[in-house]
């Protein structure tokens, strides 16, 4: 069926789990830093804004962890299911380096993460804020694992190949191999992205229906300097990373680029769009900047970028769909740079939070960070084809002996699954969103805060109607 094979099925299957998990782990890493932000503020300034928010997206960020962890568990399994080769090959690498994670980062998150949600009015100050950072740091650690494991397949090294298996003999070497510390940093760069604009945007719905308090503005606000300064980062970061890919692997850099050949001495143009075609090896109505390529990719004019003819048709990544991928991950990426800019501009003239244009850009732009993340990974992961370990395993040669059909039906179950129970999660995600934090405006309650009593962080019973919000608050008076 659509000429597709039981290895194309299996990285398809891979590809859609894994595209769904990213997204829960990049909100994740983004709110569990926010949260420990806001608490922060809070304890410094008592400023009930900062409280208020806090509990807002502590529920939020409780179902999208959830979701994170339970898409991972089925990610997880694939090795062994559907990549057993692979996982017979270079599991002594990649299976210690998962374990890692778990007993660092998931123990660490695991054990504190009751502690931050559900321990508001039960622990004090001091405790309630250590589990908060805990989280975060937890969420960044087993970002250092994830990342460490999976660069290792992208510039392996540390390693000696001993009766057809990978054996590590320098586990230093093999977690900081040469493109781990610039796919680390712009991992989590993107993960702050990524929740800034998601942040913006919910605050961005609420100003343009005009629900206008401190507590959206302070949304807002917050997420818009956080896009000021770390868009710009995160390319600076994406060009070293670029440096390192060509440097590494060349032919993924030349598939990027859509660039198939160079002309003698001439620096290498920059193709902006076109078409690549595999087969034609050539890009179709392609709009060049000439030498531009040379000068981002190698910062000179007299260097040539390698072009994809110069490597076997055999070890090509496919050209036509990291081209488009990395387009639409640079070209967010711009227009993030963009939004930060506008919203300086607004702030100095007083029109940050009343500029119809500007809001309803910032709405538009919630979903960007994560579509950025997708196009990263669909780069990085596509353009390392055809190999599961670059230069030592070819990803045909590590896919398990299951049939067309049976990864077929699996694939088809996976689908309805994976939209029916996260479509769910995400749908109630976004009606917490909608209902937006609570405010003491107007009302005398106590100050709130760990080792007092306020409403505990309930997150499955957080989007609850309005009579038990009215409940909820009558209590608090009551205190």
């Amino acid at each position: 069926m659509f000429g597709l094979e039981a290895l194309d099925l299996a990285r398809i299957q891979f590809a859609f789990t894994v595209s769904f998990h990213i997204l829960f782990p990049a909100i994740t890493i983004g709110l569990a830093s926010y949260l420990a932000v806001l608490e922060g503020l809070w304890l410094k300034t008592h400023n009930s804004v900062y409280r208020d928010l806090y509990h807002f997206w502590s529920k939020i960020f409780a179902v999208n962890f959830g979701m994170g962890v339970v898409s991972g568990l089925v990610m997880a399994y694939q090795f062994g299911t559907n990549w057993s080769r692979f996982s017979d090959f270079a599991g002594a690498v990649t299976g210690p380096l998962l374990t890692y994670e778990v007993l660092t980062a998931f123990f660490l998150e695991a054990g504190f993460l009751g502690v931050m949600l559900f321990g508001w009015n039960r622990v004090g100050r001091g405790l309630h804020f250590f589990s908060t950072l805990m989280v975060a740091l937890g969420t960044l650690v087993s970002t250092f694992w994830i990342l460490a494991s999976n660069s290792w397949m992208q510039t392996p090294q540390g390693y000696e190949i001993i009766d057809g298996r990978v054996i590590p003999v320098d586990w230093l070497a093999v977690i900081f191999n040469p493109s781990f510390p610039y796919r680390l940093a712009h991992m989590a760069t993107a993960a702050f992205v990524a929740t800034a604009f998601f942040v913006g945007a919910s605050a961005a719905w609420h100003l343009l229906r005009g629900r206008d308090n401190p507590a959206i503005r302070k949304m807002l606000s917050m997420a818009m300097w956080m896009a000021l300064i770390v868009a710009p980062v995160q390319a600076v970061i994406g060009d070293f990373h670029g440096l390192n890919t060509l440097k590494h692997q060349p032919v993924k850099i030349a598939a990027i680029e859509g660039h198939w050949e160079n002309v003698g001495d001439e620096p290498t143009p920059l193709i902006l769009f076109g078409i690549p075609d595999m087969k034609a090896e050539t890009t179709h109505f392609k709009l060049e900047i000439p030498a531009l390529g040379s000068l981002i990719l190698t910062h000179s004019l007299d260097k040539q970028v390698p072009a994809m003819k110069e490597f076997a048709p055999e070890d090509r990544p496919n050209s036509t769909v990291v081209f488009w991928s990395f387009r639409i991950m640079v070209g967010l990426g711009m227009l993030m740079i963009a939004v930060g800019l506008w919203s300086v501009w607004l702030r100095l003239r007083g029109r940050l939070y009343n500029s119809r244009p500007f809001l309803y850009l910032t709405l538009w732009m919630g979903p960007s960070g994560l579509i950025a993340v997708l196009a990263g990974w669909f780069t990085t992961e596509v353009g390392r084809q055809p190999w599961v370990v670059y230069g030592l395993m070819r990803t045909a040669d590590g896919a398990s002996n299951h049939s067309y059909t049976q990864l077929g039906v699996t694939l088809v179950m996976f689908v309805v699954v994976y939209f029916t129970l996260f479509g769910a999660g995400l749908g109630y995600m976004m009606r917490l969103v909608r209902k937006g934090p609570k405010t003491d405006e107007g009302k005398e309650v106590s100050s709130g805060g760990p080792g007092q009593q306020r409403t505990p962080a309930r997150p499955l019973s957080a989007a609850g109607d309005d009579n038990h919000d009215g409940e909820s608050l009558s209590l608090n008076k009551g205190n």
